[in-house]
């Protein structure tokens, strides 16, 4: 039997959403020091989750938050010595 281009081969699961490998590559892009990389997954990640959901979504409320910690995240990367002006 020949596998489709595209498709998984048996086994291997695919039960994370997009929008949460889009946030763990943002999260190893963060620790790589790709900051760059990180900013514009951000912005895939935002434009995900902002957007209008085809359906509705129960956990909407749950990813802004992650979203906006993320967006701390990278901000305190960028900006350590923030941290020791408060």
């Amino acid at each position: 039997m020949q596998e489709e281009p595209g498709r998984l081969p048996p086994g291997i699961r695919q039960g994370r959403r997009l929008s949460d490998k889009i946030l763990v590559a943002f999260h190893q892009a963060c620790d790589q020091g790709d900051f760059e990389v990180a900013e514009q997954l951000l912005r895939v990640l935002e434009m995900m989750l902002t957007r209008r959901p085809v359906t509705p979504d129960t956990n909407r409320r749950r990813n802004i938050e992650t979203l906006v910690a993320a967006h701390e995240r990278l901000w305190h990367l960028r900006h350590p010595d923030a941290a020791l002006e408060d």
